[in-house]
């Protein structure tokens, strides 16, 4: 059936592959099918028929049940058609299976034959015509009645979804399609006295008055649907409502081919109510059930749900019917369903609090702990033995070796005896106690975060016993506002747990008070926490927060004097703060050298890892490399904070110093003291770093520029050519377009300049860019012998830039006179000045004279060798520049030697790379490295 469904799939042939084709008995089996249009995927199994499916963007995810994850080794290695990713991940209580879907594919999904199927598309498929808003159909409905019942058939043109239930005096028949009925008349509804009905745009509803004693039973045939109201009473089946099977607060109704939730409000009542729609054959719920909730009423067919509550969801999918809100159900704790245990006085009991931890649990009892844990681990593997696979069997001695275990501080024991359980009844997650012992036992072992996630569980929601826990975790975690928040709101619980744990906290909650600034509060909590009496590491966790309290009330000698005893202690998990804080007073006091400090810190960032004391190691570290101008040792440190801290608190800050060092460096001239290739693979090696936006942009400019000036083209050409074709648009693409052209011709690459002028047009460019933009074009065809190309790109334009350019071309075309006077002009009344010719004026005067020369102009190379020959005696190249102004001593074969004296790209390659340094601002001195 689940096969004509998906139009004939063919199951694969390869299907020896257990993730393809799993034993009949496994929990979660995999099965792989594909035809010429798509893939399908199906989960079945006790816990792979549970699976659910949704969908964020391009990814399509499939929660599993199960915490053991299933081998898709198969569908990794070699992705459905239309997949370009798939990657398992663990999650609270389940795993999730994650498809990435490649451009243009698709996916849907359903559920089917007890199986949860996935249609995989490589090219998504054409959705359905949507008929037209004008077409809306016309159904008629024919009566058929006699003093005690009256028959109603909807005669539609195809199956369609219904529900059909009494309300009060009333009889609702809902159907999941738009139309208009054409109903018969009140004189023909037999014991129904009125029949109103009301159309949305998913669905068309009627409303039957009919007196409360009558029954109501539904029937469909073909797609013609027949109520009767009166006769015999009809029984119901095929519709059952259970709790969710991942433990959480919801319920599901099994209902085979539920199709939509219809809201309707009673005309009457006035009242809100939501009907379920499932296609034939007839099934119902007979029973009536209510919760705090919800209720959920007797149906002839279909499901029919009454609530005050306005987040009420309820989602049809498939052959499940989800009831939930955001904040969960309210319903009796999965443990209320087992069957009663055996009574056994000498079993650790049930805590008042399912977070509550009771001192006497840990009790071993005359025979000592070793007795003690043999008798209870016998007692519940025999309850595990005959439980089997019964979800309602008794599980209370499992609970109690959980308890002592939990107790006698064996955390990982006792997480494996409470996944155990959850192993077998998947719904006991959503027992409170389990949760609470679990997220106990988790975080007493260093679990934080998988704790955190026990403790977020709406079972515990209202258990001020885990509002403790989660003050605790989010202390360590350096959430402290939060800290705070949960600490107070399980104030009531806090003195029932054992000495241990009252010490553990009150000295978590004094750090968080310390950290918001209620130093009174924090030094009561202090001495609440040395009252208890704890074991030795305990006391030294708040002998910490006393150093703390100590610093921020200025008296830091005795804060340094408790770091430095706390220090020497054998246990990381406080020696590494005091360390920490007696290197950050030692720098204060100047009584430890950077170096050192940096050396002491390296070892501490190795020496207790995942929480906030690991952050505040490393960026206590970036900032002292900082100070020390060591950047590349400082954005290494900083970046150590990798994603797996990034949960906590203070990973922000983290993230904000790397910016703001790399800002620094890179924006702010920091990096102007390294040598360019240094500055070049510091950048390349952090370029993640760089921000989104202008700031960005410049920091590629400025780095470009640098690498000009050291004549490393390739590399400054690379980077200018990234931020073209990735970020900029408009006149900022054109600008550094420009820049980029004017770094290729430099390297004398015309081919890609100008490609990167052409691929940059635009419109509304400033009058300055667009007149550099030409001569670079200009510049670009002549160095490709396309001198009249070049030429008309000029057009008249008279800037100094063109001029330069149009002076090059006519030298090239040996247009003698030309481009001598065009050099003549851009010299101008240079010889008024007797300041020594620069590079580029020689170059010019050189040319100038030979093409006068060359042109036989006389008259204007004797101007130019009176006006210039003062200048001889000074000149760079006495000899070509005495040469070129000799009106009559030389003779035409000298000029050939001029060639190299007068070489105007040299000057110009020098011209432009002055520009660049101007417009990056790399004229600017720079800056130092900040303090830390």
């Amino acid at each position: 059936m689940a096969a004509a469904a998906a139009g004939a799939v063919l199951f694969a042939p390869l299907a020896p592959l257990a993730q393809e084709v799993a034993a009949p008995l496994d929990p979660v089996s995999i099965r792989i099918g594909a035809n010429a249009e798509f893939t399908r995927i199906e989960f079945a199994g006790v816990i792979g028929a549970r699976s659910r499916v949704r969908r964020e963007g391009d990814v399509v995810i499939v929660r599993i049940g199960s915490t053991a994850a299933p081998d898709v080794s198969r569908l990794k290695v070699n992705p459905p058609r239309g997949v370009s990713k798939v990657e398992t991940r663990a999650v609270q209580g389940g795993t999730e299976l994650v498809l990435t879907l490649a451009e243009g594919a698709d996916a849907r999904t359903g559920s089917a034959d007890g199986a949860v199927w996935l249609n995989l598309y490589p090219v998504a498929p054409p959705a359905p015509a949507e008929p037209a808003a004008a077409a809306v159909r016309t159904v008629a409905v024919k009566a058929v009645a006699t003093p005690a019942k009256v028959s109603l058939s909807f005669a539609w043109p195809s199956p369609v979804g219904a529900a059909v239930f009494r309300r009060g005096e009333a009889v609702w028949v809902v159907f999941d399609t738009p139309a208009r009925l054409d109903m018969p008349g009140d004189g023909q509804l037999g014991p129904a006295s009125d029949a109103r009905w009301t159309a949305g745009p998913d669905h068309v509803a009627v409303r039957i008055a009919a007196p409360e004693g009558l029954a109501v039973s539904a029937a469909a045939q073909g797609s013609v649907w027949t109520v009767t109201i009166g006769g015999q009473p009809v029984a119901v089946e095929g519709v059952a409502i259970d709790r969710q099977d991942d433990g959480e607060p919801a319920l599901v109704a099994h209902m085979a081919g539920a199709t939509r939730a219809v809201w309707l409000t009673d005309p009457l009542a006035g009242d809100r109510f939501a009907a379920v729609t499932a296609l034939a054959p007839g099934k119902g719920f007979a029973d009536r059930r209510r919760t705090v909730d919800l209720a959920l009423l007797p149906t002839a067919h279909g499901l029919a749900v009454e609530t005050l509550a306005s987040d009420l969801a309820i989602q049809a999918d498939g052959d499940l019917v989800t009831l939930s809100r955001p904040g969960g159900l309210t319903l009796s704790p999965p443990s209320a369903a087992l069957e009663a245990a055996g009574a056994d006085d000498g079993a650790p009991k049930r805590a008042k609090h399912p977070g509550l931890i009771l001192a006497e649990w840990a009790d071993a009892g005359q025979g000592g702990f070793s007795a003690r844990y043999r008798q209870l681990q016998d007692a519940a593997a025999q309850e595990a033995i005959a439980a089997g696979d019964d979800p309602r069997a008794p599980a209370e001695a499992r609970f109690a070796l959980a308890r002592f275990l939990v107790g006698s501080g064996l955390g990982y024991e006792a997480v494996g005896v409470l996944n155990s359980i959850i192993a077998r009844a998947p719904n006991m997650a959503g027992e409170p106690e389990l949760r609470g012992l679990r997220g106990a036992a988790r975080a007493s072992i260093g679990r934080m975060e998988e704790a955190q996630g026990d403790f977020a569980s709406a079972a515990v929601a209202s258990d001020p016993a885990s509002a403790v826990w989660r003050g605790y975790i989010a202390s360590t975690q350096g959430d402290w506002a939060s800290a705070r928040q949960a600490f107070a709101a399980g104030a009531s619980a806090v003195d029932e747990f054992p000495a241990p744990w009252r010490a553990r906290f009150g000295a978590a909650h004094a750090m968080a008070a310390l950290e918001t600034g209620d130093l009174d509060a924090a030094r009561a909590l202090l001495a609440y926490s040395f009252s208890q009496d704890a074991p030795a590491a305990d006391q030294l966790t708040a002998r910490l927060v006393q150093a703390r309290l100590f610093e921020l009330d200025g008296q830091s000698d005795r804060a340094l004097a408790v770091y430095t005893a706390v220090g020497r202690a054998p246990l990381d998990a406080v020696s590494v703060p005091a360390k920490l804080g007696v290197v950050r007073l030692s720098l204060a006091k100047g009584t430890m050298k950077a170096d050192a400090a940096a050396t002491v810190l390296e070892g501490l960032r190795w020496r207790w890892r995942g929480d906030a004391t690991e952050l505040a190691v490393i960026r206590q570290l970036g900032q002292l490399y900082l100070s020390q101008g060591l950047y590349r040792e400082a954005l290494t440190a900083l970046k150590g904070a990798g994603p797996n801290l990034n949960r906590l608190e203070g990973a922000a800050e983290i993230q904000a110093d790397l910016g703001a060092a790399f800002r620094m460096l890179f924006l702010e001239g920091g990096a102007d003291g390294l040598q360019p290739v240094q500055a070049l693979g510091l950048f390349y090696d952090f370029r993640e770093l760089t921000p989104i936006g202008a700031d960005g942009d410049e920091m590629v400019r400025r780095l470009a520029r640098r690498l000009v000036d050291v004549d490393l083209l390739d590399q400054a050409a690379e980077l200018l050519k990234y931020q073209v074709d990735n970020r900029l648009e408009g006149v900022a693409k054109a600008q550094v377009a420009t820049n980029l052209a004017a770094v290729y011709l430099m390297d004398r690459q015309p081919e890609p300049a100008l490609q990167a002028i052409w691929n940059s047009r635009t419109t509304i460019l400033p009058t300055a860019l667009n007149s550099e933009r030409r001569a670079l074009e200009a510049r670009a065809l002549m160095d490709l012998g396309r001198f009249d190309h070049a030429l008309e790109v000029l057009g008249a334009d008279a800037s100094p830039e063109a001029r330069e350019v149009r002076a090059e071309v006519f030298w090239k075309q040996q247009n003698w006179l030309q481009a001598a006077a065009l050099y003549d002009s851009l010299l101008g009344d240079r010889y008024r000045d007797p300041a020594a010719l620069s590079g580029v004026e020689e170059a010019r005067l050189i040319r100038a004279g030979v093409g006068y020369s060359l042109g036989r102009d006389s008259a204007a190379l004797g101007r130019l060798s009176r006006n210039y020959s003062p200048f001889v005696a000074g000149a760079r190249a006495k000899t070509a520049l005495s040469i070129a102004l000799d009106d009559g001593g030389a003779a035409p074969g000298d000029f050939a030697g001029l060639a190299a004296s007068a070489d105007t790209f040299a000057g110009w390659v020098a011209t432009m790379k002055a520009e660049l340094r101007t417009k990056t601002g790399g004229n600017r001195p720079a800056a130092p490295a900040r303090p830390a």
